[in-house]
């Protein structure tokens, strides 16, 4: 009955739509794919699965892209460590295939010569207790995904779920206000209710046809930075439809990336839901086994201005390498832009400093004088991370500080912003804000230890003014043109800590029972929140979503 009712759910959403045209690119690659170089895998991102690599991927001794995620895991040294993760519980002995099924493959797995295709059913079931806000919370979502590659050059992966939700308060204070299920979908009802349905898909197709060049496409995220949060590019905001192509020579990665997005905080400032799109460069060199250089540049356009009249798209964009700010510039229209730079150095093979800074408009005058000048927006980040903490294998440690000043993302209009679906596309909390985050994260055998410590001060709007945090308010009418600084309007601190312990069952699609908590503090002038959450589920798929947010309007 639950597989009824996801097919008549699923197929009556636009999702569908997208998972139809990605499994047409399939069939039109295959007609391409023939044996060529190595297999590029494109494993999908999740923080608590990509630390299991940190060994290799921040070595001294290697030369590892690391800041362009998800990763191609398309070398020796880093496919054998990806390869012992996922094939973790495989003794080689021989089993029954339930037992197989269970514990180390997916549950359809058809190897060939030529091609390969496996398929699950991914379940996501979650029950636990708000303590401070005394109510019961629970997850019960299911998902199918399936996969496989075509020759040695052709990778897919899609996966669609259905979901029903009751969350902590401070969520569904979260949903209320922006209509979203963090990082995921629109909720089915978003009237005040406590219990929310949604529908989540993500596909990908990933084509190496020279190993010079990955071309992929789908509905996804993108994550840019060697950090736990990205002030460049995230995967916080919910999955939208791209095309990307990847450019491997040497010690250079190069990536151009289009996107086609929603803007559905437009709806309540023009009526309409509009439509808006988003042109990406990442250029990532390894200078050295120790450092790395990374540039963004980016660009933010619409196709329906402020007064619905439709808007042409400017082909200048399609080119893949050449540098947008000069052709924005040149518009009679310009577009918003957002440039940035990111930077790792190895120090030791336990010890990588890494940071980033992303520059949304820049005034010289104003930047040197320091007079807190509403038009100087920006945002950087500066941590510390590593493996085998204190010498313990498995035991990986991250220390991580973000600031972004009042106004940074923000745009003249709503939906010129840097968002995707009414969420930002960089820090979750937006603008306007401090942040100090830690991590440790520890794996034995099939167990996985997680923490994370969290504090942020930041300022939320007040009495009608725009102080800066809300990226979807315009910047052009900020509450004062000089004398901003970070925390300013209703100022807010936040505490924040969680705790897991999972058990892997079955490493193939992360399908664990997973023991949760969670203590959140968040207090103002206006409102105190409090939650002290214990959870306990059966979880599956590597999906990345953050429970550390912010709130971004008082209530």
């Amino acid at each position: 009955m639950i597989f009824n009712d996801f097919n008549f759910r699923f197929m009556k959403t636009k999702h569908f739509a997208w998972l139809q045209r990605t499994m047409i690119a399939i069939v039109v690659l295959a007609a391409f794919a023939s044996t060529a170089s190595a297999q590029v895998v494109y494993q999908p991102y999740s923080y608590q699965f990509y630390q299991k690599l940190g060994s290799d991927l921040y070595s001294t001794k290697t030369r590892e892209f690391t800041s362009l995620l998800p990763l191609f895991v398309d070398d020796s040294l880093l496919k054998k460590s990806y390869d012992s993760l996922m094939n973790l519980g495989n003794d080689g002995k021989q089993h029954s295939g339930t037992y197989q099924k269970l514990f180390t493959k997916h549950q359809i797995d058809y190897q060939g010569t030529g091609s390969t295709f496996y398929a699950d059913v991914l379940p996501d079931l979650m029950a636990g207790r708000d303590f401070s806000g005394s109510r019961n919370i629970n997850l019960a979502s299911v998902g199918l995904q399936l996969g496989g590659t075509i020759s040695d050059k052709l990778y897919y992966n899609i996966a669609g779920y259905t979901s029903s939700s009751t969350f902590p308060q401070y969520i569904s204070t979260y949903i209320n206000q922006v209509g979203i299920v963090p990082g995921q979908a629109y909720v089915g009802n978003n009237s005040g209710n406590t219990n929310y349905q949604w529908s989540y898909v993500t596909a990908t197709v990933s084509y190496t046809p020279i190993k010079y060049l990955n071309i992929s496409l789908g509905r996804d995220k993108t994550f840019i930075g060697d950090g736990y949060r990205s002030m460049l590019l995230s995967d916080y905001a919910s999955p939208y439809p791209f095309f990307k192509l990847t450019g491997m020579l040497g010690n250079v990665r190069y990536m151009a990336m289009w996107t086609y997005m929603n803007d559905p905080a437009s709806t309540s400032q023009y009526g309409i839901n509009r439509k808006k799109f988003g042109v990406f460069h990442y250029l990532d060199w390894n200078v050295s086994n120790r450092l790395s250089l990374g540039f963004f540049e980016n660009i933010m356009g619409f196709f329906t201005d402020d007064n619905g009249v439709k808007r042409p798209f400017d082909f200048n964009y399609v080119n893949p390498i050449i540098f947008l700010k000069p052709v924005n510039n040149a518009s009679n229209d310009p577009d918003k832009s957002l440039l940035g730079a990111n930077a790792k150095f190895k120090v030791t093979d336990g010890l990588t400093v890494y940071g980033q800074f992303a520059l949304n408009e820049f005034h010289a005058k104003d930047f040197f004088s320091s007079n807190g000048a509403s038009d100087n927006k920006y945002g950087w980040q500066l941590g510390i991370r590593g493996p085998n903490l204190f010498g313990v294998k498995g035991l990986s440690y991250l220390l991580e500080t973000n600031n972004a000043k009042p106004y940074t993302y923000a745009a003249r209009s709503a939906i010129e912003n840097y968002s995707e679906n009414g969420e930002p596309m960089a820090h979750p909390w937006g603008a306007n804000f401090r942040e100090g985050v830690g991590l440790l994260n520890y794996s034995y055998k099939r167990f996985d230890f997680s923490v994370e410590g969290d504090y942020g001060h930041y300022g939320l709007d007040v009495n009608g003014l725009n102080y800066g945090k809300d990226i979807f308010e315009v910047y052009t009418s900020p509450a004062k043109q000089f004398g901003n600084y970070t925390g300013q309007g209703l100022t807010t601190n936040m505490y924040y800590f969680e705790g897991k312990v999972a058990y892997l069952i079955n490493p193939k699609y992360n399908l664990r029972i997973e023991l949760g908590g969670i203590l959140r503090d968040e207090k103002n002038d206006i409102f105190h929140d409090k939650t002290s959450l214990l959870t306990i589920g059966l979880r599956s798929s590597f999906r990345q979503f953050y429970n550390d947010i912010a709130s971004f309007q008082a209530h």
